[in-house]
């Protein structure tokens, strides 16, 4: 593999963490700053994708409530196992998540990728900064 995962959390590696997200959602998809930057991170459990010069090329966190968000990966690796390994390393950390259900805000263009790993779509579309997403809940 070309890239490793890392669990952090927002104080040790925000610098990082940031650098994804500003790429991802603020540059590509026009997220307003104010939504990006929600007050949320210090509290929440950061997983980083590196690659093998340890740069920053995907991301993802975990809130107390069970709520996964903020997955990102920048487009040159996108397509490459990074988003997959990113799920695949929160769900394995959350079993011991004391009976939280997991749960995420899908963009509807990813609905697949989180079926493929036992999410189910509940309700209807809805928008968060003007993307289609739609609720996902983990059958696990």
């Amino acid at each position: 593999m070309s890239f490793s995962i890392i669990t952090t959390d927002w104080l040790s590696q925000q610098g990082a963490l940031k650098f994804i997200r500003e790429q991802v959602f603020i540059a590509e998809q026009a997220v307003p700053l104010a939504l990006e930057w929600d007050g949320l991170d210090e509290a929440a459990r950061h997983w980083l994708a590196v690659d093998k010069k340890h740069q920053p090329i995907g991301c993802a966190r975990l809130l107390s409530t069970g709520q996964i968000g903020r997955m990102a990966v920048l487009k040159p690796w996108r397509g490459q196992g990074v988003g997959r390994a990113l799920l695949t390393a929160i769900l394995s950390a959350s079993t011991a998540q004391n009976g939280v259900k997991l749960f995420l805000h899908a963009q509807t263009d990813a609905i697949d990728f989180y079926l493929a790993f036992g999410f189910n779509a509940r309700g209807s579309v809805f928008y968060e900064a003007d993307i289609p997403h739609i609720y996902m809940e983990s059958s696990a």
